[in-house]
């Protein structure tokens, strides 16, 4: 937990994501005086609310304000409309659900959990798939949603997120998407994998 917590420091830092007074939807981090809460959207895949306990009983032992957003993101997404590509947008939708609780819940920011694997696959896919250099930043200000996006965990290799995860016996909540393990991202994840195989550092 102490590296996580290293890679947490230095994106802080490095990138100014926390204010005194500021409050975070999400996780607490030491050294600043700031309010946290914890918002989970349930896209609701399959017409069927996923079971977010394990984050609840977490939030709890923390003592932190958890509110669970359930949606019909899911139906709308591959019963409605049928999408043949369907993460685009129910990423924007998630998104759009998310802001809106975490602006709801009184949040000025909201905490991501994306990693530094993340990152780098978003790189890749966006120069393979759409012939652009570009990714998501590690902190946006959304004028109009007025609320700050940031990302504490940029830093951090996947791999040691999950093992700081297993050390610490957290639960973890598994997607129930109906296209988990078939999107451009897990390809592009296996792809990196696989390239990281043959020639390490790549």
């Amino acid at each position: 937990m102490q590296k996580i917590l290293g890679y947490i420091r230095k994106a802080v830092q490095d990138f100014d994501l926390i204010q005194k007074g500021d409050k975070i939807a999400v996780r607490r981090f030491a050294e600043f005086d700031y309010d946290i809460t914890a918002v989970t959207i349930d896209p609701g895949f399959n017409g069927v609310p996923n079971n977010y306990d394990a984050v609840a009983r977490l939030c709890e032992k923390l003592d932190v304000p958890f509110s669970l957003v359930h949606t019909q993101i899911g139906e709308i997404v591959f019963d409605i409309r049928k999408e043949p590509n369907p993460c685009s947008l129910c990423a924007n939708m998630r998104r759009g659900a998310l802001h809106d609780a975490a602006k709801a819940a009184g949040c000025n920011k909201l905490a991501l959990g994306h990693n530094n694997d993340d990152v780098i696959e978003t790189f890749i896919m966006n120069l393979f798939n759409e012939g652009r250099i570009g990714c998501f930043s590690p902190k946006t200000h959304l004028d109009r949603k007025d609320i700050t996006v940031i990302r504490p965990l940029v830093l951090a290799p996947e791999s040691q997120v999950l093992s700081a995860c297993n050390r610490n016996n957290l639960e973890i909540v598994k997607s129930v998407c109906p296209a988990d393990k078939t999107t451009s991202r897990q390809k592009t994840k296996e792809f990196l994998r696989d390239m990281e195989h043959k020639d390490k550092g790549f």
